[in-house]
């Protein structure tokens, strides 16, 4: 798996301009679940696909064991049919960022990224910047938002298809956040499992 590091040029005042994101090197056929947390850590090191040993393998992996599936690398992932992602490209300058940054993001790069897989089955937008790009993204398609407004610990028990898609609302399964928060933990481990489940199922 390769990556993708560049400088954006959009003017975003909310986040630092070094960009990245996954290249996939297999057949993007095969992927039926796309996971998409919130946005690259501030060490490149602990990105998706970059190392075994990184901050956002680490807890990926727990959060699958949590769910009662044994992964022990990014290829294991991929032999499920799982491509991992950030709904923003850079890493942000605070805690939050703009609705206008994760617009702007989801439309230049996250959009082109989805749609090079053909035959995905389930999103699972795991926390809130997630959700919001993924709506911004599936609106502009259909005309309407896959994923309705709400408290997330609510909306996460619902059904939300569209066009052939599941879309799961959850948490970030990375950053610090995994490991003190022990209620949203059980609840990424659910809906992995809902996830799994479903994907058997169709």
């Amino acid at each position: 798996m390769g990556i993708n590091t560049f400088t954006c040029d959009y003017p975003c005042t909310d986040v630092y301009r070094g960009m990245i994101f996954p290249k996939p090197d297999f057949d993007p056929r095969n992927i039926r679940i796309v996971m998409i947390s919130e946005c690259p850590p501030a060490n490149r090191s602990d990105y998706f696909y970059e190392s075994g040993s990184g901050a956002f393998f680490q807890t990926t992996q727990t959060a699958f064991r949590d769910a009662g599936a044994v992964i022990e690398s990014y290829e294991d992932l991929t032999r499920m049919g799982i491509y991992l992602t950030t709904a923003i490209k850079c890493s942000k300058t605070g805690y939050l960022v703009s609705a206008k940054t994760i617009r702007e993001c989801a439309s230049r790069f996250l959009k082109p990224e989805l749609d090079q897989f053909p035959d995905i089955h389930i999103i699972m937008c795991m926390g809130d910047f997630a959700i919001k790009a993924v709506n911004y993204i599936y609106k502009e398609k259909y005309g309407k938002n896959p994923i309705p407004a709400g408290s997330t610990y609510k909306i996460r028990k619902q059904e939300h298809i569209q066009n052939g898609i599941c879309f799961l609302p959850s948490y970030t399964h990375t950053g610090d956040s995994f490991n003190i928060e022990k209620v949203k933990r059980q609840m990424i481990a659910e809906d992995i499992r809902t996830a799994l489940s479903y994907l058997k199922a169709h």
